[in-house]
């Protein structure tokens, strides 16, 4: 299935600076484009927050362009397999991506479609009895834990291992807030309330969640758009900024389940890589900051404190994810919606959820808030910036492990903005980039490839996962070794 990244995608996966973005854009949306072996043909340039836009449709992107990064490929910032998988090749050229001009052309053009969305997202365990299958889902995700080819065959006794040291913990953290994750109930509502936006701008669709670690599973979702017959897919993840362990590892998941299938690689699909920059984003998040920011009693006193998610430094350095980029970005235009309604407050970045002995994206937020207890910060306003949905991070982390510090640092008055959920204004945007990529839909050719995971030789895979589990299996009756992994990995 050749995969056509629709408005506003195509993360780089190397983005030297915020300014370096090509954008093609006609006068309904706006394609982020790699600026290395892009060909520009009578595209009238100009500069405008940071970014440099085509006024003309005339803009063209060589057919197929890729970036490697360790043994993969990365094609218009998905990760492939380098030598074996067929590229999932990557297409602006204006003749596919010229988007209609109003929700009415957009209908009067899928009237007969059967449309289908999937959102993206990470999942949650729904009782305390899941959390340490959970764990061990993300953690077998070489997308989240990233260990060298040779060492490939450890990924899942690992994974057993720390799931099972860290669940206990874990447990603690769902207790507290329910005794399970909301996100699922959460995602569910967002889905019924876009498919509503989407039936008010003439656009039916059915839409359909994939979790990546839990229920309903990826695998779950697909098998059901099969089953109701749908003829053309756009895939929204709902991570607003793009990273290789979270849009990318979903959609590595889809990849491989699109080319072993030859009905699925029929498919038009359509794959909305992030959108952090978007108007309807941008504006929502600012109303919501604004709301609370009213909260306190001298508003232009408090700190506007950004917290996200963290990814490993590696992942940046090494991988080339152009997270950290993007973040800084989705600030910044976050910032200057606020100041364009004149609020001008003094705001930080810093990055919260690290595990692990690796060194993670600084500043940390643990570490940040202290500072500015010592600094005589008295005020802040705390926004979890990468979450669209309340789950154990922000309820947990945040509105009781951080607010916690907070005060015990000497901020006196906390607040926090509420993630956006099904806020209207978010759900309406999210269905105009739906409505937006929809004629970029293309299928991808059918494959033969046969997956890497069992090395086109079973047994010494099953050789290798049977080694790996006698070796994690000794590893954990080792008093040294778990004394090693509770203060490194818990």
């Amino acid at each position: 299935m050749d995969v056509t990244t629709a408005s506003p995608v195509l993360p780089q996966m190397r983005m030297p600076s915020l300014n370096s973005h090509g954008v093609c854009n006609d006068n309904s949306s706006s394609l982020l484009c790699f600026q290395n072996k892009v060909s520009v043909n009578s595209c009238k340039l100009s500069h405008g927050r940071s970014q440099i836009r085509c006024q003309s449709n005339e803009a063209t992107v060589t057919p197929s362009f890729e970036y490697k990064y360790r043994n993969r490929q990365v094609i218009g910032g998905l990760s492939v397999q380098s030598h074996r998988e067929p590229v999932w090749k990557v297409s602006c050229s204006a003749g596919v991506l010229t988007h209609p001009r109003n929700h009415n052309e957009a209908h009067s053009s899928t009237a007969e479609e059967k449309i289908g969305v999937l959102l993206l997202n990470l999942g949650g365990p729904d009782t305390l009895n899941d959390v340490q299958p959970f764990l061990y889902n993300l953690f077998a995700d070489p997308d989240i834990i990233r260990l060298p080819r040779l060492f490939r065959f450890l990924q899942r006794p690992l994974a057993q291992l720390i799931s099972v040291l860290r669940a206990p913990k874990s447990k603690e953290g769902y207790a507290a807030i329910g005794g399970g994750s909301p996100l699922r109930k959460i995602t569910d509502e967002q889905a019924n309330a876009l498919k509503e936006a989407l039936e008010g701008k003439n656009v039916p669709a059915s839409v359909y969640v994939a979790m990546r670690y839990w229920h309903p599973f990826t695998e779950e979702a697909v098998h059901q758009i099969k089953k109701d017959g749908i003829t053309k897919l756009v895939v929204l993840p709902l991570y607003p900024q793009f990273s290789i362990s979270t849009t990318g590892s979903s959609i590595r998941v889809l990849q491989n389940m699109f080319k072993n299938d030859a009905k699925l690689s029929t498919l038009p699909v359509a794959v909305i890589q992030s959108w952090y920059q978007r108007e309807g984003y941008i504006k929502s998040m600012a109303d919501l900051i604004e709301k609370e920011l009213e909260v306190f009693s001298n508003p232009k006193e408090v700190m506007i404190f950004f917290s996200a998610h963290g990814v490993p430094v590696s992942y940046i350095e090494n991988a080339g994810d152009p997270y950290k980029a993007q973040m800084e970005e989705c600030i910044f235009l976050i910032m200057q919606e606020l100041k364009a309604r004149r609020i001008n407050n003094d705001h930080t970045l810093a990055y919260q959820s690290r595990v692990g002995p690796v060194q993670w994206l600084k500043p940390y937020t643990d570490e940040t808030l202290v500072e500015l207890g010592q600094k005589g910060v008295k005020s802040l306003l705390a926004i979890p910036v990468s979450f669209v949905s309340e789950h154990i991070e922000t309820l947990e982390e945040i509105d009781m492990e951080y607010r916690e510090l907070a005060l015990e640092s000497g901020i006196s008055n906390w607040g926090r903005v509420p993630a956006l959920n099904c806020t209207p204004s978010f759900i309406s945007d999210l269905a105009d980039a739906v409505i937006e990529a929809l004629p970029s839909a293309v299928a991808r050719s059918p494959s033969t490839s046969t997956s890497e995971e069992f090395d086109d030789d079973p047994m010494r895979y099953i050789f290798r996962l049977l080694f790996g589990s006698l070796l994690a299996f000794v590893l954990l009756l080792s008093p040294k070794a778990i004394w090693a992994l509770r203060n490194n990995v818990l």
